[in-house]
């Protein structure tokens, strides 16, 4: 990082902290991001001249921004950039791929096993994740409360789809067990389904294109082996031992997400004050006052959709893999 963008972002009016060290290189284009998003300050003032009532408080503001190791370059708001504010959220910072994360599955396999049935394994894999071969069947009801309740949801309507397809795979009582290992239950409960109509679908058991697949970018699917442990006592509360073969996925919410990103900002561009110039950076705000409560609300409801979608796309890719092995 040249020492320009060092005294730039410590003369800033709120603190910029790099959790890094002199290892950790940084993009010259994700800093220019990062520029822009200082530019927010401005936004704020003027929108507290145009209209006394946007923000509940006066104190509006930002607090602090930390940039964490795997900053690079997004989509106007680098990765790796935490805000902390006060008065209001930025949607665009959370990005398009609501609940992007990762989840573990231990096996019972061994390296032996996976080494000697590589071309077989190779050609289920294939199968189940590109070829057609997901067999996830829901209905309505199922997506709904999927959407409404993340794994909590799924948990309890999984039953409808009746053993069909990849349901042969779901154990009801070790879902509940492995639920209490997932942040938050897997649940962000929401009221509502906005904009998600056509991925609900209809009464009878029926298949989408988004539930278990793995989306691109960095997102995987890969089998691991467990090499070293370093932290014995979460390794054993993990079930994990010394050359284990596990599961390891990275994925988010795909194109739901996508859909949320989309709903994001037209939420914030609608309600941005029109007596003023749209901001240079094209980041927008969404603040918790009274004047705007409901858009705050709905907010709340499309990304817990994106994220109970997230929750339930990762357990799905689990139980995919499982299929592949035990057919």
């Amino acid at each position: 990082m040249s020492n320009n963008y060092i005294d730039e972002f410590k003369n800033n009016i709120f603190p910029v902290r790099f959790f890094k060290n002199h290892d950790v290189k940084f993009e010259n284009n994700a800093l220019e991001e990062l520029r822009n998003i200082l530019k927010l300050s401005d936004t704020i003032e003027k929108i507290k001249e145009s209209d006394r009532n946007f923000f509940s408080s006066t104190e509006a503001g930002i607090s602090e921004v930390a940039i964490t190791p795997d900053f690079h370059k997004g989509t106007g708001i680098p990765i790796g950039t935490v805000m902390l504010t006060d008065g209001f959220i930025v949607p665009q910072a959370i990005g398009n791929d609501v609940n992007c994360g990762m989840r573990l599955y231990t096996t019972d396999l061994n390296e032996d096993y996976i080494k000697s049935n590589i071309p077989v394994l190779e050609k289920r894999i294939r199968h189940i994740f590109f070829e057609g071969g997901r067999d996830i069947p829901m209905n309505n009801i199922q997506r709904e409360s999927l959407l409404k309740e993340g794994l909590i949801g799924l948990l309890e309507t999984s039953h409808m789809a009746k053993s069909k397809g990849i349901w042969k795979f779901y154990d009801q009582k070790q879902q509940e067990l492995d639920i209490l290992n997932v942040s938050g239950l897997g649940s962000m409960i929401t009221d509502q389904i906005i904009g998600l109509n056509d991925f609900i679908g209809s009464d009878d058991l029926s298949y989408d294109e988004q539930i278990g697949s793995i989306g691109g970018g960095n997102h995987f699917v890969e089998i691991q082996k467990v090499t070293e442990i370093l932290d014995n006592q979460t390794a054993n509360a993990w079930g994990i031992k010394k050359n284990q073969v596990v599961v390891m996925m990275h994925t988010g919410s795909v194109s739901i997400g996508q859909h949320s990103g989309m709903s994001f900002k037209q939420l914030v561009k609608g309600i941005y004050p029109k007596d003023i110039k749209s901001p240079d950076n094209d980041i927008y705000l969404l603040p918790y006052s009274e004047k705007y409560l409901n858009e705050y609300n709905m907010f709340w409801s499309i990304l817990s959709n994106a994220a109970n979608f997230a929750f339930a796309n990762r357990l799905f890719l689990g139980l995919m893999v499982l299929k592949h092995y035990t057919i």
